[in-house]
């Protein structure tokens, strides 16, 4: 077995030590779970935890030790929390090497993973961990437990290779995410994922959340609403066009019972073809960081508890010499640097320093003002009265309702979603009906507008 980085993999001993380390070591990332409300996820400590998720699905599969670092760091820096990664990937996961030649699986069977492999997952888990961030760990790609000719699953063995997974990774700072882009069609593959997740909940004990990751534009992981060991809504707004609103996908899956926070689990690509799976698209029409943007602004003034960003060329750490898929065409280790990932930062630090736990969606206030297409307004106020927050994705002019911001003088504020930076423009009593005029207009010049009450306890974002 090849040897890097921190661990030296000599032999069945040292990999029993290795996996004990994983789940008796202190991990730096606290457990996630569903706040009281059910709208959002806090930390065991009981922190606000705004999921602010990079999309790596092939992150254990394709890395060495030191290119993981690398890209770890790098999101950890600009200000992700929780990184998205898939253990049997879903590009020839089961059939082609790990970075250190080592299948996932003996003989291609759940029941018996190969040791070696998960080892390298270990030291991804603590790595990243240790930078704070928590993994979304998907146990498999959904080709490989829905029926067909692809499958190696059985309930049987999925609830061994769960029980294995959980136990595991117990201690360490995980989300289970089951799915892995496919939806529950029969009453065989429902069996199957009911297994697994039951396998992960003896495993861990029942110390993570586990959502399930829908396949298809809209899609949700609502088809599996009764499951008990269902923590929270995923659903995937996915890559079929520029401008469709992912706020309706949210304010569907908040509307249904029982009660669950909400995530766009897979929305637009930064540099994914437009409707890649449609016949005659065209791969020079890419989504850019502008419709990155704008997808999780709305999505998350909707309502969502999180978002998840995804650039094409890094979900599946493409590097020329590799078969690109979807039309990959840049070094994943360029990609890294595209403006998209930057602005998820933003705006997670926007929403952290203005608690995002206490906004709620209030269409209701926008008076006039686009209400639907590519400009479309959404807007969320705090539960206190404290603050409204208006999203203008082109720039477009709207009329609010000022009512509902408490009495006394309000400060009023543009900020710049791109840079991140705020401008203070007025500080006044104001409590009827105003209309507002974004700095500029047009594709790409998006403002939020925020309306606070004077004296509001805040940090700057």
């Amino acid at each position: 077995m090849a040897t890097s980085g921190i661990w030296s993999i000599t032999g069945t001993a040292v990999l029993a030590v290795l996996s004990m380390q994983v789940n008796q070591s202190a991990h730096a990332q606290a457990r996630v779970e569903v706040s009281r409300d059910a709208r959002h996820l806090r930390t065991e400590d009981g922190k606000p935890f705004f999921y602010m998720a990079d999309t790596a699905w092939a992150l254990f599969h394709r890395l060495r030790r030191e290119e993981a670092d690398l890209y770890l760091k790098d999101r950890a820096e600009k200000g992700f929390n929780v990184i998205q990664a898939v253990a049997l990937a879903e590009l020839r996961g089961l059939d082609e090497p790990n970075a250190y030649g080592e299948l996932p699986l003996l003989n291609r069977n759940p029941a018996t993973p190969n040791e070696a492999y998960f080892a390298h997952i270990d030291y991804v888990i603590r790595r990243a961990n240790g930078l704070g961030l928590t993994i979304g760990f998907l146990p498999s790609w959904g080709r490989y437990w829905r029926d067909g000719n692809a499958q190696i699953f059985t309930p049987e063995s999925a609830l061994s290779y769960g029980r294995f997974l959980g136990k595991r990774y117990r201690d360490a700072g995980v989300i289970w995410i089951l799915g892995g882009d496919s939806n529950v069609r029969s009453e065989n593959e429902r069996a199957v994922i009911d297994a697994l997740a039951k396998g992960l909940r003896e495993g861990d004990g029942g110390r993570h959340l586990i959502t399930f990751h829908p396949r298809g534009p809209g899609l949700s992981s609502a088809q599996v609403r009764d499951a008990k060991w269902l923590d929270f809504y995923m659903n995937q707004s996915s890559h079929a066009a520029r401008d469709l609103d992912t706020g309706l996908y949210v304010e569907r899956d908040r509307a249904l019972s029982p009660r669950r926070p909400v995530i766009d689990g897979e929305p637009r690509y930064e540099g994914i073809p437009m409707g890649f799976y449609n016949q005659g698209h065209d791969p020079r029409l890419r989504f850019d960081d502008d419709d990155t943007r704008q997808a999780a602004w709305w999505s998350v003034l909707a309502g969502a508890a999180g978002h998840a960003y995804g650039n094409n060329n890094i979900w599946q750490m493409w590097s020329p010499g590799r078969e690109p898929a979807i039309g990959a065409n840049r070094p994943w280790q360029e990609a890294l640097h595209d403006p998209g990932a930057r602005q998820m930062g933003i705006l997670r630090r926007f929403m952290e320093s203005h608690r995002f736990e206490s906004l709620e969606p209030r269409q209701d206030l926008i008076l006039d003002g686009p209400t639907n297409g590519a400009a479309k307004i959404r807007a969320a106020r705090a539960t206190d009265g404290s603050r409204i927050i208006v999203y203008s994705p082109r720039g477009e002019p709207f009329t609010l309702d000022l009512g509902e911001v408490k009495g006394g003088m309000q400060k009023q504020s543009w900020f710049d979603p791109r840079y991140g930076a705020t401008y203070l423009f007025r500080t006044e009593q104001s409590q009827g009906i105003q209309s507002f005029v974004p700095p500029s207009s047009g594709r790409g010049e998006d403002w939020v507008l925020v309306i606070e009450a004077d004296g509001a306890a805040l940090e700057a974002p």
